[in-house]
């Protein structure tokens, strides 16, 4: 989850590595650091906790070095501090490295290294990772050797940048279950664990593949393999039009995010669909492709997660194709059972997802169908599933997903839409009426987004809370999970959702005077039983929200206040119900002035398992 950088060329090293971590620090921001080759050509580390703000305070008087490698960190070994920050040292100064992913058997290594004489100054796994090769580098001559052995003996995951100080115009990279994408422009190279941080510079790529490794000199790479045998890899050039990092006039970039979905609703539509219908073409995705397909496995993490729970029930009622989300942490170490005319869909903002990666590849050794629904194009995940689905909602810097899941929230119900019309379980007249509803979805959000004084004003009067409970039934109940994740995201405060049912099995013991209540009720078949659940609650003390498409007498003796969305076809009704919830964790955590863009402990790409 940390961001990696690297330089090598003929301008000051510094400021290009700053600008770099810059664009990754939405992947770690507990300490950042960097290392140059100085005027002596001495491998030369500066490295600070905190932001990297701090690490600019402290490096902007360096006018020297040409080569060099940064790191921002979001803590796995050891605590959030300078000592355990990157870069790392070898004991005489020699060898620098920075490393994203985890070394599971750094405690064994760390053992073997002090057998031989290795002192050890941090908590982390890269400092001994960095020892690591340190020793090989002694014993057999070559870094390309040390780089070969410690694939060997390293057990876990990685994506590593290397100096040597005997080398001072090289870089050494190699990768193993982490991203690793290296860049070339005319006379100058760049490395990063993300091509975001170094679209500014240049859009053309080599992505690095499990166990190779790679020289990078000023604008010349050279690839090979663990066993050291040259590799050609074909460059690959990103389309990087649509990464406007640009905060603009907003407060964050999650507000910024938030105010974005409407265009970004527009747009898809606008792509993906062709006279009347849905069209993948442009990808290469036909229906064809899915004509045998029974059954459908949706793989996610956290918000992608929740898009697998709010278009399970859409695919099952729509295209009548048997579906089952899984959280991609666990889907693996179930022995999941699946038939072999399944699809596996993996759902990740980033495509760097670690846990929804071996998903992936767990469904490609057992033979089964891919497919991504991705937001970074050329992610690892890209390369790995059959075929992908781009979401295209441009760069996402804040940790808290917004109109990345509304976009996969709206893929998925274009796809299913195919695979429906496909399958003739609807009508060519009844896939025009859908995509007309879903074409009007961008400018309902857009009424919803200019109507927010009501929750500003209830932030302010409930920012305070220790808890908050949100209840639905169904889909609903899916797109509360997601309000609830926000909220605790970025508010900190403890929050769950549960289907309205079982609150009274248990939870309703948890409710007091003044705990607040979020319920949904756009659902027409559950809204008799949900408001029925939130007078219980209401009658107990709570302080009820009812989020409607409708105010009627029941949810007025319901609820304390109503959020009144605009009505669209109930099965999309979760691209509406979350804009008020995105709103409403966006202002608590305004008044409680936390720190919006980037909450403690989290990252936006979670690379490690």
């Amino acid at each position: 989850m940390c961001g990696i950088v690297g330089y090598n060329g003929n301008r000051l090293v510094v400021p290009i590595l700053v600008q770099s971590l810059k664009k990754l620090e939405y992947r770690g921001y507990d300490s950042a650091g960097l290392a140059v080759f100085n005027e002596k050509k001495k491998i030369e580390i500066k490295k600070s906790s905190g932001r990297i703000s701090a690490l600019e305070e402290k490096v902007k008087e360096i006018k020297y070095g040409n080569c060099g490698i940064g790191h921002t960190r979001w803590a796995t070994h050891g605590e959030p501090t300078e000592v355990n920050a990157h870069p790392h040292f070898s004991d005489d100064k020699s060898v620098a490295v920075v490393h994203n992913g985890i070394i599971e058997n750094f405690s064994e290594l760390k053992t073997k290294l002090e057998k031989n004489g290795y002192k050890f100054y941090s908590q982390t796994d890269t400092e001994v990772l960095t020892k690591l090769i340190h020793y090989y580098w002694k014993k057999y001559g070559k870094p390309m050797d040390a780089l070969a052995r410690i694939q060997l003996r390293a057990i876990g995951s990685y994506a590593i940048c290397v100096m040597f100080n005997t080398e001072p115009d090289v870089l050494y990279c190699v990768k193993k279950d982490n991203p690793m994408v290296i860049g070339i422009n005319g006379k100058e190279s760049f490395v990063a664990s993300d091509a975001s941080a170094i679209a500014q510079y240049t859009n053309c790529v080599y992505y690095l593949d499990n166990h190779e490794m790679a020289r990078v000199r000023k604008g010349e790479i050279e690839f090979y393999t663990i066993d050291q045998e040259p590799i050609k890899k074909q460059i690959k050039v990103l389309d990087i039009t649509n990464q406007n990092s640009d905060k603009g006039d907003y407060a964050h970039y999650m507000l910024k995010e938030i105010y974005e979905q409407p265009t970004i609703q527009k747009q898809l539509i606008n792509e993906y669909t062709k006279n009347n219908s849905v069209n993948f073409s442009k990808l290469g995705i036909e229906f064809s492709e899915y004509s045998e397909i029974e059954e459908i496995h949706i793989i996610g993490c956290g918000s992608a997660y929740h898009v697998g729970l709010c278009a399970k029930p859409v695919i099952e009622s729509v295209a009548k194709i048997k579906t089952q989300v899984h959280i991609a942490s666990e889907f693996r170490y179930q022995a999941p059972i699946v038939s072999k005319n399944s699809l596996v869909i993996a759902i990740s903002q980033s495509g760097e997802t670690a846990d929804t990666i071996a998903c992936v590849e767990y469904a490609k050794e057992n033979g089964l169908k891919t497919l991504g629904v991705v937001n970074c194009i050329g992610s690892t995940m890209t390369q790995k599933v059959d075929k992908c689905i781009y979401t295209n909602a441009g760069q996402e810097i804040a940790v808290a997903t917004t109109k990345a899941y509304t976009a996969q929230l709206l893929i998925m119900y274009l796809f299913t839409i195919m695979l429906a019309k496909g399958k003739g379980t609807i009508t060519a007249q009844t896939e025009k009426n859908e995509l007309i509803e879903l074409s009007q979805i961008s400018q309902k959000m857009k009424i919803e987004l200019e109507n927010v004084e009501q929750l500003k004003h209830f932030a302010s009067l409930k920012y305070n809370q220790k808890e908050v409970f949100f209840l639905g039934r169904g889909i609903d109940y899916a797109s509360g999970e997601e309000g609830s994740l926000k909220l605790k995201e970025i508010s900190y405060i403890h929050s769950e959702c549960f289907a309205a049912g079982e609150m009274k099995h248990g939870t309703i013991s948890l409710v007091q005077p003044d705990t607040l209540i979020i319920g949904i009720t756009t659902q027409k078949n559950t809204t008799a039983k949900t408001l029925g659940n939130l007078i219980e609650v209401k009658s107990r003390g709570a302080c009820v929200v009812c989020i409607s498409d409708v105010i009627d007498e029941q949810i007025k003796k319901a609820s304390n206040y109503i959020i009144l969305i605009p009505k669209t076809n109930e099965k999309y009704s979760p691209l509406l119900s979350v804009i008020p919830m995105q709103l409403l964790a966006y202002y608590i955590a305004l008044n409680k002035g936390e720190d919006i863009d980037k909450p403690r402990n989290l990252a936006k790409s979670v690379t490690v398992e």
